[in-house]
């Protein structure tokens, strides 16, 4: 990992009697991409926006490029690219308009025709903004954000709303901001976006990290042995039979009336070793069930997530 590009230190900020970001801390390097997840309400926009210089801090420091983002705002400016989801563009304005006048604010600008042609706007370089769809709307949003050559770039949910070769086209894109030594901080509630490009993933909820690291790191000691069975399998007593603190879940039913059958750790050493691999086969043979495809595999980043934010929805 390069030099910390963004330094977040014990962050607070309220909203009259609400604490949206309770003592947030980390950081997002150069030549890296951060990923930060959470929940609705968990403060992903709110540290955003003050990283970005859109809100100030109740408490807390934050740097972005070793500087403060509103008291440094003119010097900062032009080494940091911004993707708002609300997109910030004038409804009248042409897109290849508005991307060209983008790239007159800054030194050494990417073509703003090869970025048109990169994501897919080449064809709507004339169209308003407040015409072109959802989709295009965002992929111009990502254009002006990087069109400047910034040194640090924060991505706000930059595939929301893309079809595939669009997500692909933006995925490749911020690979090679990556690549020419960018930070790059986004937030996504797409798990596989941020498995694919994040090299550190930043999970908060209630304002604060439940969770830092790579995602191996977060995955790797976080292990489930999984099998299908018939419905009806009597979870309870597969649990009795295991080690105690070991967890059985059996989830939803899929076809041929089967159901998945997960079974994970204790909450200290969650790696699954041969001795519970070979109790649970014991246990199934003693109790006539056929344990299909049983394996042992990490838990993605998706379900350490909902493991460690809830599963219940949340509002927006």
């Amino acid at each position: 990992m390069g030099t910390p590009a963004v330094e977040v230190t014990d962050l607070v900020k309220r909203y009259g009697e609400t604490t949206a970001v309770a003592g947030l801390s980390f950081t997002a390097p150069a030549g890296a991409v951060t990923a930060l997840l959470g929940p609705n309400g968990a403060g992903k926009t709110s540290t955003v926006e003050i990283c970005e210089g859109f809100r100030r801090a109740d408490a807390g420091t934050v740097r972005v490029l070793g500087m403060d983002p509103v008291a440094d705002a003119a010097r900062l400016k032009p080494r940091v690219g911004v993707m708002l989801q609300s997109g910030g563009v004038p409804t009248g304005a042409r897109a290849g308009e508005w991307l060209r006048l983008m790239a007159s604010f800054h030194a050494r600008p990417i073509a703003p025709e090869s970025l048109l042609e990169r994501l897919g706007l080449a064809s709507a370089a004339r169209t308003p903004f407040r015409r072109l769809s959802g989709g295009q709307q965002q992929r111009l949003s990502l254009a002006a954000a990087v069109i400047g050559r910034p040194e640090a770039v924060f991505l706000d949910e930059p595939t929301a709303g893309l079809d595939p070769q669009a997500r692909r086209a933006t995925w490749d894109l911020v690979a090679e901001l990556r690549d020419a030594g960018v930070a790059v901080l986004l937030t996504t509630h797409y798990m596989e976006e941020a498995e694919r490009l994040a090299d550190r993933v930043v999970i908060i909820d209630g304002g604060r990290v439940v969770a830092d690291g790579s995602t191996s790191e977060l995955t790797r000691a976080r292990q489930e042995l999984r099998f299908e069975a018939r419905s009806g399998l009597d979870a309870e007593a597969l649990r009795t039979a295991l080690p105690e603190g070991t967890r059985v879940e059996v989830r939803a039913e899929g076809a041929g009336g089967r159901a998945a059958c997960v079974v994970s750790g204790d909450g200290s050493d969650e790696r699954i070793g041969p001795e519970l691999v070979a109790t649970v086969s014991t246990w199934c043979a003693a109790n006539g069930v056929d344990p299909e495809g049983l394996r042992v595999q990490r838990r993605t980043l998706e379900d350490v997530f909902l493991e460690l934010t809830g599963r219940e929805l949340r509002e927006p």
